[in-house]
């Protein structure tokens, strides 16, 4: 299963990856269209909703649903570019192949690389952070030390399974979805009856520089739209179908994302949502459902969370072997170790349960956000550049590049204002991306005639 935020590596003539992708009626293609939708469905959903509505209402107050439906435009204007570039170079490399097929092998390629991996560990550390706070609520009533063993945990185990070499198969990820679905309809239904349209006035939002700004908090939850563009080497006739699929995946998460914050900011206050942070689902669940209710949504999230950091950390891993193969990651990431599975694996489960455990929430949401809104920037670029080839409509990317540019400036400007530590922690990302690009440039290039 292909991460929310990774992709292989590979030369850049890989071009079409695995033979340009299974032609139209080719009985070799192993992926639907509905299957490669549910994989973006159930990647978004695992990562984004249980884990971000009371830090997005802590900026955006009861006008959440607006920043989620801003935040989804973005994201759909992003995944056209990643649509196009999918389809003309199908393969499991992701955005690093279209970055290659951009920019070639230079600097740029490798630092946006580095955060790649940045970015993909910073999602899966805060997905373990909501599995622990709902299992926590859901087990040891919110007990803030069995959040932290359960964040812990869920870390440990999703690697030990990556080391059996355990895979999420299509199937199964069907049918987690077609349940996170059922649960979501259900709790979409007795939400909207019980709402209050005071709580969702006009007159309640916050001003409109501090909604544009929360759009990089909650375009997190939109950040597995990309491992739809993994499948287009599986993918019947991928130039038509997995565009299909990647927009029918963005307009299920979309509406569920904002029928659900209505619903949520229509029951609960801005206060009770952020004061019950993650599990803020399930208490806007109790009133009608009752302690049922609340266990329903717990329980919804454990599976969705567990499910999207066992992905993630699958991909991750994947493709820091790739990385290393190709060069442009140190080989010890590709390296297998004695404990089973490589380097790789163990640095990357390493370094989320660090931020897990020891980085604030809210910092991890912010940083995640930025490096994949700076990412995505990149490559909308690197598809301008290739508009021509991947027949791409030169207005709609433009319009993405440009608003994509203005939510990341935004945010830039009122994380410097209001939490400059956060900012500082972008600034640190990036430098020691290009830093690690540098030191191994240098040493790859003393090692290599």
């Amino acid at each position: 299963m292909g991460s929310t935020l990774s992709g292989g590596s590979g030369g850049a003539d890989e071009g079409a990856g695995r033979s340009g992708g299974p032609a139209a009626g080719d009985s070799s293609a192993t992926m639907t269209v509905r299957g490669a939708a549910f994989l973006g469905v159930g990647s978004m959903v695992g990562a984004g909703i249980f884990a971000l509505l009371g830090e997005a209402g802590a900026v955006a107050g009861s006008a959440v649903w607006v920043s989620f439906l801003v935040a989804g435009i973005v994201a759909t204007l992003q995944g056209y570019a990643v649509a196009k570039l999918g389809a003309r170079y199908p393969s499991s490399g992701g955005i690093v192949t279209f970055l290659l097929q951009a920019y070639g092998r230079g600097h740029t390629t490798a630092i946006a690389s580095w955060l790649l991996y940045f970015a993909a560990v910073i999602v899966t550390a805060m997905v373990a952070v909501s599995f622990g706070s709902y299992g926590a609520a859901l087990l040891f009533d919110d007990s803030a030390l069995w959040s932290r063993i359960l964040t812990g945990a869920v870390v440990v185990v999703v690697a030990a399974v990556n080391v059996v070499g355990a895979t999420l198969l299509d199937r199964v990820q069907t049918t987690i979805v077609v349940l996170l679905l059922a649960v979501f309809a259900v709790f979409v239904v007795v939400t909207l009856t019980e709402i209050d349209p005071s709580l969702l006035a006009r007159s309640t939002y916050p001003p409109v520089v501090d909604i544009i700004s929360s759009v990089a908090l909650t375009f997190f939850a939109y950040l597995g739209f990309t491992v739809v563009s993994f499948t287009g080497g599986d993918l019947p006739n991928p130039n038509r179908t997995l565009p299909r699929a990647m927009y029918l995946a963005l307009g299920i998460t979309m509406a569920l994302y904002i029928l659900i914050s209505v619903g949520v900011f229509g029951t609960l206050t801005v206060d009770e949502v952020i004061a019950n942070g993650e599990t803020a689902l399930a208490v806007a669940a109790q009133p009608a459902l009752g302690d049922a209710g609340f266990a329903i949504m717990a329980f919804a999230a454990l599976l969705a969370t567990s499910s999207s950091a066992n992905a993630n950390l699958y991909a991750a891993t994947g493709s820091t072997a790739k990385l290393a193969e190709s060069g442009s990651f140190p080989p010890v990431f590709g390296k297998h170790v004695r404990i089973g599975g490589t380097g790789g694996l163990v640095i990357t489960a390493a370094l989320i349960l660090l931020l897990a455990l020891f980085v604030d929430l809210t910092a991890i949401a912010s940083l995640g956000s930025a490096v994949a809104l700076a990412i995505f920037l990149v490559t909308s670029i690197g598809a301008f550049r290739l508009r021509k080839e991947i027949r791409a409509r030169t207005s709609i990317l433009v319009t993405g590049i440009v608003l994509t540019a203005v939510v990341l400036a935004v945010f830039a400007v009122q994380t410097l204002l209001t939490a400059p530590e956060t900012f500082a922690g972008m600034i640190a990302i990036l430098a020691l991306a290009i830093g690690l690009e540098l030191a191994w440039d240098r040493r790859r290039r003393r090692t290599v005639p």
